[in-house]
């Protein structure tokens, strides 16, 4: 079997689109972003608005087009020598922000790094859980070895950045976020960074792509969404992501702005704590005592709270409209998302009848852990749930913290249950960094912080992760998805649908996985 997928590179990417504008060669393009930035080391953490600024700086062999295309990047050509052997033929020419050559040796560096990074709350070894080896028969080719068949590899590929050997072999998180290791072969290169503020970026001269219009970048955290909004009408930024969802449609009214928009694959969901057999934070009877065993090991209790959240209300009352609901961590028309599986059905009577029989006959207290300020609307999507799950007898406050804070404590388990989020570009991507058992040997369940497991549903996964035969394995995940469905493992809520804002005289096209980048945002020529 061979596949051989290669395009110009002229074609590939939104970094490489149009010619640079003589009037904006010097421009400062700033951008502010709702998302806190946690690190700057590209495999530290999975995690959205680091990924997007990390794009800047690095690159990765595939990429993802904004409507998930995957496209050449570093790697040029990709083909199977035979179904457990990938090769990769890399980009010439390429240079380091330090001026040395980018070679195959960068990558197998990597690939040993990626997954093995200290401390991580959340990293990329899942994309890498089949590779056993890799080779470079020459600078410019590498070989990749698999444990078994690799369907999901061009995709798996374009989930993580490249790092020198050069620079990354003696380097930790620290050097990466100080900017001393912070070198790529990306269209801009590391400036400065201040944790919580901004980060500073200039243009990459050797650049192996197409030059980019901005000598500047500054990419700054404006966690407010008010904020965010005045300063772009202010003047003071030139692009927000985010937009609150009340402000859309002044936004769309305002002379001095434009907004862009696209359906998100970015999936809101709710997962209890499967981490426990005991006691479970934030867990109580209504006296306010601990309950002895973990309720949400009952699938009675999780089905009955999975039913009474009314999802369409949810899109209106929480979101003013400006989602979808949702049945699976696939959006409509993905491939993968079964068009058969609906949404749970809203039925409060039957809530209140399954935690009768499962021995909560006055319910129980729960707090619902969630982000404050990581997509639009968080906190609020979590309040319209809790008082939704109150008037079936589960009395339910919120503790709403920002992402940074939210992060380190689902890390260590705190949640007793809590509201989440996350984008698939590839069909069993979320079932196989969320669902699957947690295990650090096998990469499996690397962002599985619910501690989620079962063989069953192991086997599926990792039966469905081999079937190279599109049908074949868009079925195998459906199966997968009802699966799930069925013991209400996660309680699916909506789709969201991504808005930015950018001052008048600048165009951008949206992007399904949300990412706001310089090399997608370009001046508006006549």
């Amino acid at each position: 079997m061979s596949i051989t997928i290669g395009r110009r590179a002229a074609l590939a990417a939104p970094a490489l689109v149009g010619l640079r504008p003589a009037a904006a060669q010097g421009a400062t393009l700033t951008i502010a972003i709702g998302g806190s930035i946690t690190s700057i080391d590209p495999h530290f953490f999975n995690a959205g608005p680091n990924n997007m600024l990390c794009s800047h700086i690095y690159d990765s062999l595939t990429v993802r087009s904004p409507d998930t295309v995957i496209e050449p990047m570093l790697a040029t050509e990709w083909r199977l020598l035979n179904e457990n052997l990938w090769e990769l033929k890399l980009r010439p020419n390429v240079q380091w922000h330090d001026g040395r050559p980018f070679t195959a040796e960068d990558v197998i560096f990597t690939f040993q790094r990626a997954p093995n990074v200290p401390g991580s709350p959340g990293g990329f070894g899942s994309f890498l859980r089949t590779v056993q080896r890799v080779e470079a028969p020459d600078p410019l080719t590498v070989h990749v070895h698999t444990s078994r068949p690799t369907p999901s590899f061009p995709q798996d590929i374009s989930s993580f950045f490249i790092v020198s050997r050069h620079v990354g072999q003696n380097a930790t998180t620290e050097d990466y976020n100080s900017g001393r290791a912070a070198i790529g072969t990306g269209a801009y290169r590391f400036a400065s960074h201040r944790a919580g503020d901004r980060t500073e970026l200039v243009r990459n001269e050797n650049f192996w792509g197409a030059p980019e219009p901005w000598a500047r970048v500054s990419y700054r955290f404006i966690a407010n969404d008010s904020a965010r909004s005045a300063a772009l009408l202010a003047g003071d930024v030139d692009v927000i992501d985010q937009i609150s969802l009340t402000d859309v449609p002044r936004m769309r009214r305002e002379a001095r702005v434009t907004v862009a928009e696209k359906p998100s694959i970015r999936y809101c969901y709710i997962m209890p704590d499967y981490s426990r057999t005991g006691p479970v934070p934030g867990v109580t009877d209504n006296a306010g005592a601990p309950l002895p065993a973990n309720p949400f090991l009952d699938v009675r209790v999780r089905r009955a709270l999975n039913h009474a959240i009314n999802r369409n209300a949810l899109v209106q009352a929480a979101m003013d409209g400006m989602a979808v609901p949702s049945a699976q961590w696939l959006g409509r028309g993905m491939m993968g998302n079964d068009p058969n599986l609906q949404p749970p059905a809203f039925d409060p009577d039957l809530s209140r009848r399954l935690l009768t029989e499962a021995g909560f006959p006055q319910g129980f207290r729960v707090v619902l852990g969630t982000p404050s300020d990581r997509w639009p609307n968080d906190s609020r999507m979590a309040q319209a749930v809790a008082q939704m799950w109150t008037r079936i007898g589960i009395q339910t406050s919120v503790d709403a913290v920002p992402f940074t804070a939210w992060v380190a404590r689902s890390a260590r388990q705190d949640f007793g249950i809590t509201q989440m989020s996350w984008g698939s570009m590839e069909s069993l991507n979320f079932p196989a960094n969320m669902l699957q058992t947690f295990n650090t040997q096998a990469r499996t369940g690397v962002s599985n912080q619910r501690r989620f497991s079962d063989p069953e549903l192991d086997a599926m996964i990792d039966r469905a992760s081999t079937i190279m035969d599109d049908g074949a394995r868009e079925r195998a995940t459906f199966e997968i998805a009802r699966w799930t469905a069925d013991r209400a493992v996660h309680f699916p809520l909506l789709h969201l649908i991504s808005f930015w804002g950018l001052r008048r005289g600048l165009r951008m096209d949206g992007r399904m996985d949300e990412r706001t980048v310089a090399t997608g945002i370009r001046p508006v020529t006549t």
